[in-house]
């Protein structure tokens, strides 16, 4: 399987608390729900294509914990996001959970997420798909283990708040695969990874 991450940024990178106002509090983040007022017809459709592809989803414990406690409860078999989401197998990188009702899910990381990572991918399949998950996809970026990154650029900037590409982190290249512009202004750009960045002199 290909790994692929979606993750929603700001124009400043941040990546904390798309969603809503108690998403993310961690250090005193106080701008949740940064990405609600530009959803529209094309992120919707964009996001469904994304799921549409999936065959497994990788989440960090914060991003499964809060996907959890919501999408069990919404059983319609006709959305996209939903449905995946409840069947297909879910697999969370933890050292501290110790089981889950939600039904197909599965731990790993106990010893060696990024071992446990490539040996997912080694399964038959399309996409295991990361969504958010913002410190394990530092992680498996810094081992090279991410093919493909959605890139979703919000235009609004907050200042303060968690970052995808920390300091530190695994010289990247990319090659832009596809770019459009919602009705709102998002950018929606994805990105193939393409090995160690070259350099050069003007």
């Amino acid at each position: 399987m290909k790994l692929t991450l979606t993750q929603f940024q700001t124009l400043d990178g941040v990546i904390q608390a798309p969603g809503g106002p108690e998403e993310d509090r961690v250090d005193g983040f106080e701008h949740g729900g940064w990405s609600v007022p530009f959803g529209d017809d094309d992120f919707g459709r964009f996001i469904n294509g994304v799921f549409d592809r999936a065959d497994a989803f990788l989440l960090g414990r914060r991003t499964y914990d809060i996907f959890a406690s919501y999408w069990p409860k919404m059983t319609d078999p006709a959305d996209p996001v939903a449905s995946r989401l409840n069947a297909l197998p879910k697999y969370v990188a933890t050292t501290t959970l110790t089981g889950s009702d939600w039904e197909n899910t599965h731990l790993i990381g106990r010893e060696d997420i990024a071992k446990d990572v490539a040996l997912l991918k080694e399964q038959p399949g399309r996409e295991l798909q990361l969504h958010g998950s913002a410190g394990l996809a530092q992680s498996l970026l810094a081992h090279d283990l991410i093919d493909t990154i959605h890139l979703l650029t919000f235009p609004v900037a907050l200042g303060t708040g968690k970052r995808l590409f920390a300091d530190g982190g695994l010289p990247t290249s990319f090659r832009t695969t596809a770019s459009s512009l919602s009705s709102t202004g998002v950018v929606i750009s994805t990105y193939e990874r393409a090995g160690r960045p070259e350099y050069g002199t003007y």
